[in-house]
């Protein structure tokens, strides 16, 4: 085996995606949003510097990677996600906090960069490119219906943890075998965690309607989500919608929206290109 000094300042090489990265955000981009997560004195131990873990998020999406424990992977074995993130290895669940936690902060990064473009005269806004497309949420279908029909899926689940002591008070336990004993009183403890936060979500959670006024479908694990067809089945997700300008395929508007069906989401995509510029 043979031992090889690795400097990481030198791999980061000038012309490279990961060196416009670094170079933006260390040099141009305005992150004050993000400093009221980073000078934090109350959680004892000092957060990640965000600069960091924008750039691993945003390289790790450039190449298609979303998955906070891949990208967790890749800075204890990629060099250039070692280099990008000054081997700091942080935890797969700081990476995932810290998505989910700034979404509008990260949102104005976006828009920094749109404008940055502009003024370097990337973007000729002579015609724009607008494509959808259905991208799953890591949120399942089975926690998904209306109002009414969840609080029917509650009072199921209810009734099963009744019929289920019922059982148990009519037979005799101590000739009831212990593993089949503990197997019911497991399946007792899921149902009744199963009701509580159908319970919690219906009681702290509005209805939600669509355009025609109609109660729709909600999710009680990602409520902004919904339920929608696509060519591979159902599936619990979004509709994430794009707009490129022609000039030189830059990208000047993205947003996922919690529909299924696209005709209604032409107008906001034009009028955020139209707010934008």
């Amino acid at each position: 085996m043979k031992m090889i000094p690795v400097a990481f300042d030198r791999q980061i090489l000038p012309g490279s995606f990961e060196y416009s990265l670094a170079w933006l955000i260390d040099q141009e981009l305005n992150l004050s949003s993000f400093e009221s997560h980073y000078h934090n004195d109350d959680n004892g131990r000092p957060a990640y510097d965000p600069r960091l873990l924008l750039k691993i998020v945003i390289m790790a999406h450039s190449k298609g990677i979303t998955s906070s424990r891949q990208i967790e992977k890749l800075c204890h074995e990629n060099i250039t996600f070692m280099a990008l993130s000054a081997d700091t290895r942080p935890h797969f669940s700081t990476i995932a906090d810290f998505i989910s936690r700034s979404p509008e902060a990260i949102a104005d990064l976006f828009s920094q960069v749109v404008l940055m473009c502009y003024d370097l005269g990337l973007i000729g806004k002579k015609m724009f490119a607008i494509d959808g497309c259905k991208l799953p949420s890591n949120a399942s279908k089975e926690w998904s219906g209306t109002h009414a029909e969840l609080k029917k899926k509650r009072q199921k689940i209810d009734r099963a943890v009744r019929r289920m002591l019922h059982r148990h008070r009519e037979e005799d336990m101590a000739e009831l075998l212990p593993d089949i004993h503990a197997r019911e009183q497991a399946q007792i403890k899921k149902l009744r965690a199963a009701s509580r936060k159908i319970k919690t979500f219906l009681a702290s959670e509005n209805e939600r309607t669509g355009s025609s006024g109609k109660a729709v479908k909600s999710n009680i694990t990602d409520n902004e989500s919904a339920k929608m067809k696509t060519s591979h089945g159902v599936i619990q997700g979004y509709t994430g919608v794009a707009a490129a300008d022609s000039q030189y395929q830059v990208v000047v508007e993205a947003e996922a929206f919690g529909q299924g069906q696209e005709h209604d989401l032409l107008k906001p995509a034009i009028e955020s290109i139209h707010d934008t510029f």
